[in-house]
């Protein structure tokens, strides 16, 4: 992690990020007024973002859920982080094993801030918090291998953040990369917004217009050939909402469905 002067130049709070916007969306307080003024113009053009957001962090819980008492993981590389809320991943994994360690991950100094302040790791097990940037797959390798032991499975968690990478900047490379780091048994988690609502578009692109980070909906086949090489744990790639959906869950509109999520096994 980089010191704490470096982390406060890059505090940008005149134009909205992409952690604090999310935020916002999930009711957090974490944010300022341009970044509420970001989520806003979102939520104009495509009000059910929201809802899209609380469904993509309940796929987050259920892919932790799964990969610690199904599929017995018990360390988890989470790139992306986001600010913490409810329902983190060490807060799941640990809830069902407290020996579970984490990694997470982020290049938003107001995330690594309160990281270190509120996600605390349960006595038994262990969190850190890596400053670094999906873009550089190898520095998080080399920087997670300090707390996690890559001759044992891992659980690779990349929900929303590949859609923060361009085509440009080659997110299959990405991806291939981290998974090939991992050793056999290994499992990734990945969602994604979609290209499949128009009117999600154009709130994406008004967003895109603004902030410093900039969101890539895709194909859900796109999205899917992330995980090419690697065997889909059922459903599959499906809408995230559909991925193992508690008992009882509410029905899902159509205009809530534009993300795909799926996991999938390093064999």
């Amino acid at each position: 992690m980089s010191d704490r002067g470096d982390q406060d130049s890059r505090l940008q709070t005149d134009r909205p990020h992409s952690a604090r916007v999310w935020d916002y969306l999930l009711g957090g307080k974490n944010h300022y007024p341009v970044d509420s003024q970001a989520g806003e113009l979102i939520l104009r053009n495509f009000p059910e973002f929201a809802a899209i957001a609380r469904l993509q962090r309940g796929f987050l819980v259920r892919s932790v859920r799964f990969l610690t008492r199904e599929a017995g993981i018990r360390q988890f590389l989470d790139i992306g982080t986001g600010l913490p809320t409810t329902n983190n991943t060490h807060e799941v994994a640990q809830s069902i094993a407290p020996e579970s360690k984490i990694v997470y991950v982020d290049n938003d100094p107001i995330v690594l801030a309160h990281a270190d302040a509120l996600l605390r790791s349960a006595p038994e097990g262990e969190c850190a918090y890596l400053d670094a940037d999906v873009r550089d797959p190898q520095k998080i390798l080399a920087q997670a291998a300090h707390t996690l032991d890559f001759d044992q499975p891992i659980g690779l968690m990349l929900l929303n953040i590949m859609g923060q990478v361009s085509d440009a900047e080659q997110p299959e490379r990405i991806v291939a990369e981290l998974v090939d780091a991992l050793p056999r048994g290994s499992y990734v988690a990945l969602s994604d917004g979609t290209a499949t609502n128009d009117q999600l578009k154009v709130a994406v692109e008004a967003y895109n217009a603004e902030s410093v980070n900039t969101y890539h909906l895709r194909s859900p086949e796109h999205i899917g050939s992330f995980m090419r090489g690697l065997r889909l744990v059922e459903p599959g790639l499906v809408r995230s909402a559909d991925w193992r959906p508690d008992p009882g869950a509410a029905e899902v509109t159509r205009e809530q469905g534009n993300a795909v999520g799926a996991v999938g096994l390093k064999e």
